[in-house]
């Protein structure tokens, strides 16, 4: 069932007992539980440990590097002196660039009014926030999924959390979010999802968006619509048999309630390089690059330049993107087959198979069981600490993505890691797993 999450900061004092020096907003915001994880792996990573690594939603340069043209482009910009200040929504040549990447790969070709670009993705999920939302607008979002729970708060609207399981590969269905959305104003919407490296299907995609195109008929006209955010940033990253699939291509009477969020952060291994960009319709479009130009959230010209001419280039796209997938799956592929491995073996693992992204999704069902030295592992968390300590591996359990209960699922990501680490790991882990005695 769909939860409410109200969020009510509470103002409070600092050390002299007067009210604090911050905003209520800023004061309660929580910290990302990744980062906190971090400090962890960095004090034993110092210590001399061997440590895979699988927490980062990014990529280490040594594993994969940004294509030679984006990288010799962005060089060449800026000794062309590209470097002073690029128009606020985006150089006419990157958003003619967009439009037809989207007119090749995914159908429909938006109008230029329609295209921002923002200086990577996180400025465009903002900004879809702050274009849409009141103080108290409500937000249906499924769980596990990335930051949404933490947007919610910096608008402080209303989140309604809709939880979901490995049934549904952790993606909401029509019937999940048949009641949440009434009277909603955003439904964000990712895929292939961070954190579980899964993706909709034609079919469940199009059941959703007739239920918004459903919805916002059933308003009366005094009602503001309902809208989808699309957070596609992993788009290209699709395995096997599996293909991307977005809301206009399944159902193009949603165009005019959908923002795509997109970006080349996840399909150049460019997280640094920070571009990325909006497909909104132009009405919602123009107020969100006014809220982007007074922010100043642009992307550098130099950048924007050289990805112009990236995605102006089907063949150096496509062949960057095939070695891309390739090494990509190397990894995820190895981690996979392990953990089934040791699934196949009874061992307490549940595995689901990767469909895109740089994520793996598995369950270490250790919750409630005593650790060889006697502790008892009571938590996810437990769990996780468990393992890095035993194991030398480092994952993310689902509560750092909205989840509120311990499940036992985390998230593996394999930007960062070589193959070779993920070898070494997997004995290590099976045998602290074996390790634990049984319940």
């Amino acid at each position: 069932m769909p939860k409410k999450t109200n969020i009510a900061p509470s103002r409070e004092t600092d050390v002299s007992g007067h009210a604090g020096r911050v905003s209520a907003i800023a004061g309660s915001l929580v910290g990302s539980e990744i980062l906190k994880i971090a400090a962890d792996v960095r004090a034993l990573v110092a210590s001399g440990r061997d440590i895979c690594n699988l927490t980062v939603g990014d990529f280490s340069p040594s594993e994969f590097r940004i294509p030679e043209m984006l990288e010799h482009g962005i060089v060449d910009a800026l000794r062309r002196g590209e470097t002073n200040y690029p128009p606020s929504d985006g150089t006419l040549a990157l958003r003619e660039a967009i439009r037809s990447l989207y007119s090749r790969e995914l159908g429909f070709t938006p109008d230029l009014a329609s295209v921002i670009v923002t200086a990577g993705s996180r400025p465009g999920i903002y900004a879809t926030y702050c274009a849409l939302l009141d103080p108290g607008d409500r937000v249906v979002y499924p769980t596990p999924s990335w930051n949404n729970n933490h947007y919610v708060h910096l608008l402080d609207a209303e989140g309604v959390r809709v939880p979901c399981d490995a049934a549904s590969k952790f993606l909401p269905t029509r019937e999940s979010l048949a009641s949440a959305v009434r009277g909603a104003r955003l439904l964000a919407l990712c895929s292939p999802l961070n954190p579980t490296g899964t993706t909709f299907t034609a079919e469940s995609l199009r059941a959703i968006c007739e239920l918004v195109v459903e919805e916002n008929a059933r308003r009366g006209a005094g009602e503001r619509p309902l809208y989808i955010m699309y957070d596609q940033v992993y788009w290209t990253l699709t395995f096997g048999d599996t293909k991307h699939v977005h809301p206009i291509g399944v159902c193009p009477d949603v165009a005019p309630y959908t923002v795509y969020v997109d970006g080349i952060s996840k399909a150049f291994a460019a997280t640094g390089v920070r571009v990325g960009w909006i497909v909104a319709p132009a009405d919602v479009a123009g107020p969100m690059s006014g809220l982007l130009g007074h922010v100043g959230a642009w992307a550098p010209k130099a950048e924007q330049s050289a990805v112009a001419s990236m995605l102006g280039d089907d063949a150096a796209m496509r062949s960057y993107r095939a070695s891309m997938i390739a090494g990509l799956r190397e990894r995820l592929d190895a981690l996979h087959d392990g953990l089934a491995a040791m699934r196949d073996a009874r061992l307490p693992v549940e595995v689901l198979v990767p469909e895109g992204a740089i994520y793996l999704s598995a369950r270490f069902a250790l919750a409630g069981r005593h650790a060889p030295d006697g502790a008892l592992l009571e938590t996810d968390e437990d769990v996780r600490q468990y393992l890095l300590k035993a194991a030398g591996v480092a994952i993310v359990p689902f509560q750092a993505f909205g989840v509120e209960k311990d499940s036992g699922w985390y998230r593996l990501s394999v930007g960062a890691v070589s193959p070779e680490q993920i070898d070494r790991m997997l004995p290590r882990l099976q045998h602290a797993i074996e390790a634990i005695p049984r319940a």
